[in-house]
């Protein structure tokens, strides 16, 4: 596959942060936002995005280049700076797709302004907690154990992560994954730790816009039967699972992703 002509540019958002995107492709506005580890360094699904959409794909501050981290607190904040990226783009009324802890951020992003998007779409999507069903901890893994939650096929897909220029086989090469995976978990783990439970639950009432759930069905992040919980507590969302692939289904199963997004968007 050819990947997408990618252009990336900074924005400042009204409350003063700089954040990065990254920009593929032509056609209604989709803004993409990343979860756990962050954008890789190829991003097949939204290559393929691309054919049919604009791409935008900001990078979340303690994930990029910038370190802007600290001003992000809770989960209101990370909601409203989603809102201020997309005016910072100047984009009306995006289709809003969110992976991981970006699709609990998009979930929150929707309740707080139903009408201020196209379409939502949540993939392996964080935001709900069952006390029968308790998610793994991601934040206390160590690298090599981190390739085993995120993929269905560890040993083929390692090195699709984030850190694969890192060789994580020198002293260096942990050093630094583990400085670069301190800062990402660190931010996120505002709103994951110690689970990832932020009372969303209680504001999906307000999630009026179409909205598609897409689970992975080798996930051991988000674990089979939080497909369930979202479709009990959106009823009106459409939730389709894929098999065969694990949480960073964007990368292990990009060309099956796209298709489903597309389709769904499309329906």
């Amino acid at each position: 596959m050819e990947a997408a002509t990618v252009d990336k540019i900074r924005v400042t958002t009204r409350g003063g942060l700089e954040i990065d995107v990254e920009q593929r492709g032509s056609g209604p506005d989709l803004v993409w936002f990343h979860g756990l580890v962050g954008l890789a360094p190829t991003e097949p699904a939204l290559d393929l995005l691309a054919r049919t959409f604009t791409v935008h794909a900001p990078i979340w501050p303690g994930f990029g280049s910038i370190e802007t981290e600290e001003r992000i607190e809770d989960m209101l904040d990370f909601a409203l700076l989603g809102w201020d990226i997309v005016d910072a783009l100047a984009l009306d009324t995006p289709i809003v797709v969110g992976h991981s802890f970006g699709a609990m951020i998009a979930a929150e992003m929707a309740c707080l302004a139903n009408r201020d998007l196209d379409e939502l779409v949540l993939i392996a999507p964080y935001g709900l907690w069952r006390d029968d069903l308790p998610l793994p901890d991601p934040f206390a893994q160590l690298p090599f154990e981190l390739t085993e939650l995120f993929f269905a096929d560890p040993e083929a897909n390692a090195t699709k992560l984030v850190d694969s220029g890192v060789d994580l086989g020198s002293d260096e090469g942990l050093a630094e994954f583990m400085v670069r995976n301190s800062r990402r978990l660190g931010t996120a783990g505002k709103i994951m730790f110690p689970i990832p439970n932020r009372r969303l639950s209680k504001r999906l009432y307000r999630l009026e816009v179409p909205t598609s759930i897409i689970m992975a069905g080798s996930d051991h992040l988000v674990v089979e039967g939080y497909g369930a919980a979202w479709a009990q507590a959106v009823p009106h969302a459409e939730v389709v699972t894929i098999e065969g692939a694990g949480h960073l289904i964007n990368l292990e199963a990009p060309e099956v992703l796209a298709t489903a997004i597309t389709d769904l968007l499309h329906r």
